[in-house]
């Protein structure tokens, strides 16, 4: 809307028809009084000020106008017809007008000047409002700046204040921020913590950060003042902004060195009783098994002699009630070797079912449990014209009954088992090893001992290795050979409680030899308990 003032009122409206006919909008003001009223509850965006009026004059009309913020942008344009010298014209511009304009007006020159400035004017509060609007986003630009910098020095004190190794990264994976935990694995944000066997952290988190996805994984780096790495768990977040992009990583290395390795000890106590049960399953389907063929010698190796001597009785019975004394003594005699067979059953077995009791280790001389052993012999052996040859045997812990046993049922059944018309000949022989294993390679100062018992007996055909040590099992029948089919098993039984191995090599004809592996030393001073 434009302004005109003029006192006079012929002017006036000249001077609104034209405008109005050029489709202004107008309102007029008859004084500066006025004029000041309606410009201070109305916008206008162009003032045409009569110079002469009575009252306020024009320029005190500008004077006023220039007073108030509101207003004092509004182009003025002064109209005079008799103030038209250069003072005049100087006041008009110092006092805010834009154009001064002297009488008689050109309609057509007035509406150019009007257009332009009213122009000037809108395109002046156009950049005031994009000013305006510039300088509310610079304001929220400063907010938010001062928000995220409010946040990011939030967000580092956090990071300085957690326990863990910690770290920010951009959306190009650059590390911004660590904080102090980091330099004691790294020389600073530029430099990774090296990684256990030859690998980079830098190229693992490369690789990562590059799917966009969270990041987890242990890994092993490498304290800086001890030079041991140390196990930690790698987290990292990426953080998006409001279009989905990822605008910033943050990541933490958590120490769980001491976790690890309470869980690598649980895992390995976890193997190690899995390990114990399976053995002790092992023993126990052994236990079952001997069981077993304990029930088979009661039914059948005990009833057989016991079944004889009741026959046998039954018959000499008969014969004394008869009064028939007819081969009485060859059934009596049979009578008394069956029972002396079922007695000899029955000791066997005693003795088995003892080395399942607890017993003490303790220093035993091996060449003296041998000499006495030969000498329990010499009968037997004199009557085979045996030889038994002894090499210079260890002193090792054992238990004293149970190792002359074993020594004992292995050479009675080398003088058992010799071939006819060719003299036993044993040998004994010793060497120090470096392990528990039948092949071990010979060390003078080795832990366990290798004791091999040859003879030149019958010997047997090695497919019956496993068979000759199992309880009550026989490779010659008892006709031929006497025995119970115990003492071997016996022998095994020993060997192992003394956590020890046997086996044996053999050719049929030509005779056996028994290989024994010992520990010169027990770790523990009882019977291992793994075989009750």
């Amino acid at each position: 809307m434009i302004l005109i003032v003029d006192d006079r009122p012929e002017n006036l409206l000249s001077l609104r028809n034209i405008l109005e006919l050029n489709n202004w909008e107008v309102d007029t003001a008859s004084s500066g009084e006025e004029a000041l009223h309606k410009i201070l509850k109305q916008s206008f965006s162009l003032i045409i000020l009569d110079v002469q009026m009575p009252g306020m004059d024009g320029f005190e009309v500008a004077d006023a106008i220039g007073g108030y913020s509101r207003t004092r942008d509004i182009p003025i344009i002064f109209l005079s017809a008799v103030n038209t010298e250069k003072k005049f014209i100087a006041r008009g511009y110092s006092s805010g007008g834009i154009d001064y304009v002297t009488k008689p007006v050109d309609p057509d020159i007035l509406l150019l000047k009007i257009k332009t400035f009213h122009r000037l004017y809108e395109q002046k509060n156009e950049l005031n409002q994009i000013q305006q609007t510039l300088r509310e986003e610079i304001d929220e630009r400063e907010k938010a700046e001062q928000a995220l910098n409010y946040t990011v020095r939030e967000l580092h004190s956090i990071i300085e204040a957690i326990p863990q190794i910690a770290f920010t990264a951009g959306p190009d994976g650059t590390i911004e921020f660590v904080n102090d935990h980091w330099l004691g694995y790294a020389q600073d944000k530029n430099h990774f913590p090296e990684l256990n066997k030859g690998r980079s952290l830098r190229e693992e988190w490369n690789q990562a950060f590059t799917s966009g996805l969270p990041l987890e994984m242990e890994v092993a780096i490498k304290e800086l003042s001890t030079g041991h790495y140390r196990y930690h768990l790698l987290r990292a977040i990426p953080v998006h902004s409001s279009d989905g992009q990822i605008s910033k990583w943050v990541g933490t290395l958590t120490d769980i060195h001491f976790q690890k390795q309470a869980n690598e000890v649980l895992e390995q106590r976890v193997i190690e009783r899995t390990q114990e049960l399976q053995k002790s399953n092992e023993e126990l389907e052994s236990k079952n098994h001997e069981l077993q063929q304990f029930t088979s010698v009661a039914s059948h190796d005990l009833k057989e002699p016991l079944r004889k001597i009741q026959v046998f009785s039954s018959i000499v019975k008969d014969k004394l009630r008869n009064e028939d004394l007819t081969n009485l003594d060859v059934y009596v005699e049979r009578i008394i070797s069956s029972g002396e067979r079922m007695s000899s059953l029955i000791n066997d077995l005693l003795t088995y079912s003892r080395l399942s009791v607890f017993s003490l280790f303790e220093s035993c001389d091996l060449n003296k449990i041998i000499s006495d052993i030969v000498s329990d012999l010499e009968i037997n052996i004199i009557e085979k014209y045996a030889s038994i040859q002894v090499e210079e045997l260890p002193v090792i812990e054992a238990i004293p009954g149970q190792i002359r046993q074993l020594f004992q049922n292995i050479l009675s059944n080398a003088l058992k088992f010799s071939r006819k018309d060719v003299p036993p000949l044993i040998e004994i022989k010793s060497e120090r090893v470096s392990e528990k294993s039948f092949d071990a390679p010979v060390q003078e100062r080795g832990a366990w001992c290798r004791i091999v018992i040859r003879d030149n007996g019958i010997g047997f055909d090695e497919q019956y290795l496993e068979k000759i040590f199992t309880l009550f099992q026989r490779l010659n029948s008892k006709e031929s050979y006497e025995g119970t089919g115990i003492g071997l098993a016996i022998v095994r039984k020993i060997a192992e409680k003394h956590n020890g191995l046997i086996t044996a090599t053999s050719t049929e004809g030509t005779g056996s030899a028994f290989v024994l592996i010992l520990p010169l030393q027990q770790t523990h001073h009882t019977a291992d308990e793994n075989l009750l």
